[in-house]
């Protein structure tokens, strides 16, 4: 811990503790963050932003030995991102992991109505098995490749999605009637996880007003894109006024990237030195290839860039420039150790439980944020500090339960 940091721990020991959330969250007495990294599937690693690198790619090689660097450093959970773009599998990809991995926890993206929900209750229920408990879930509410929907349909699914997945891992039967979907008496043996009292926790992201009412319902961590403080600070008003109309609380997280060096102007220039190559024309491509292009969440991002200073700051250590290659994340907190140690503190004092961070190169930034911020940060699992992750093998139909 540098002087500056221990002084002022030492100074000011009980102030930091009594400063209240800015909504109630399901884990207020929680003094630790579960910092999780970020697994490169959908074709989204490069040394200079929007210039492939074929050593890069999303390959098994490559995207594995991102989960075990990260794993290595002390990250607690990893993304896995899902898309159409060139890359893996999500689902395949993890259960890839679950041999070579052994602490870190696997965040596997799902889009709803992908797989036939038994089914997909049944596949989590696998891979929560052959993670020991390590499986947390990413529900994902979009259009599918060659397709369009209309929103409200796409959400419906996705909650039904939900509700039955809830279902296959607390009941013994799925019994559901809904717009989309329709089961009746279908037994939960094969679809009944590692994890138990209600399973693996859901994560979900989005603005909409569709979204904000499935996640205040169904959903245990809302994750949100980088804006300024007190934008994040709306967002989380607005999704537990949702959640308190069903007597919820949640915990809430933060996607966002990183550049973190031993002082502010060499994370600063290295941020000038990534986009250094970057065409705006290729940037844009990359942009509207992805599936979520259009969202709400991504305008806003867009608006995050439009605010910002002529060096693409919208605020101390807040830079926009990732957003000019990529969809959804666009924000990169910069600076020194303190200064991204001190901005990470300052969100979990408002309620933020869970950061899921990136950085380009994937594997170089993993290790400069887990050698510099990390033995810094107090970390933790959510799963286990739900209490979902038993001491022991589980009595269900895959683990030590009854053969029927």
């Amino acid at each position: 811990m540098t002087v500056r940091r221990l002084l002022r721990k030492c100074q000011f020991p009980a102030a930091e503790s009594h400063i209240m959330t800015v909504v109630p969250i399901t884990s207020p007495d929680l003094d630790a963050a579960e910092v999780s990294w970020f697994s490169a599937l959908c074709s989204d690693d490069y040394q200079f932003l929007g210039v492939p690198d074929g050593d890069l790619r999303s390959s098994w090689a490559h995207c594995s030995e991102i989960v075990k660097t990260a794993e290595d450093q002390g990250f607690r959970n990893i993304l896995c991102p899902s898309s159409y773009q060139v890359g893996q599998d999500t689902l395949s990809f993890v259960a890839g992991c679950a041999p070579i991995t052994s602490k870190i926890n696997l965040l596997a993206a799902v889009r709803c109505g992908e797989m036939q929900p038994i089914m997909l209750a049944r596949t989590i229920a696998t891979l929560d098995h052959m993670l020991e408990g390590r499986l947390t879930v990413n529900i994902i509410s979009s259009d599918f490749p060659g397709e369009k929907d209309d929103s409200t349909y796409r959400y419906q699914r996705s909650r039904e999605v939900v509700e039955i997945l809830k279902q296959a891992w607390t009941r013994d039967e799925i019994n559901h009637q809904g717009e989309v979907y329709k089961f009746t008496g279908l037994t939960t043996d094969p679809a009944r996880p590692y994890q138990q009292n209600g399973g693996p926790l859901l994560y979900f992201g989005g603005y909409s007003p569709p979204a904000l009412e499935l996640c205040g319902q169904h959903c245990d961590v809302y994750l949100m894109w980088p804006e300024p403080v007190e934008m994040l600070e709306g967002r989380m008003k607005a999704v537990n006024e949702v959640a308190e109309r069903y007597d919820r609380t949640l915990d809430y997280g933060l996607r966002v990237h990183v550049i973190v060096r031993d002082t502010e102007a060499e994370a600063r220039d290295y941020a000038d030195y990534i986009v250094s190559k970057l065409d705006d024309e290729q940037g844009r491509a990359i942009r509207e290839r992805a599936l979520d292009s259009s969202s709400l969440g991504v305008s806003h991002q867009a608006k995050n860039r439009e605010r910002a200073d002529d060096s693409g700051y919208i605020e101390p250590q807040l830079w926009t420039g990732v957003g000019r290659a990529r969809s959804g994340c666009g924000a990169a907190l910069v600076g020194s150790t303190d200064q991204v140690l001190s901005k990470l503190e300052a969100y979990q004092k408002i309620g933020i439980r869970a950061f899921i961070l990136s950085g380009y190169p994937h594997l170089e930034e993993a290790k400069h944020f887990g050698t510099r911020v990390l033995p810094q940060l107090k970390t933790c699992s959510l799963p286990h500090e739900y209490g979902r992750v038993p001491g022991k093998t589980p009595d269900t139909p895959l683990g030590n339960g009854l053969r029927r």
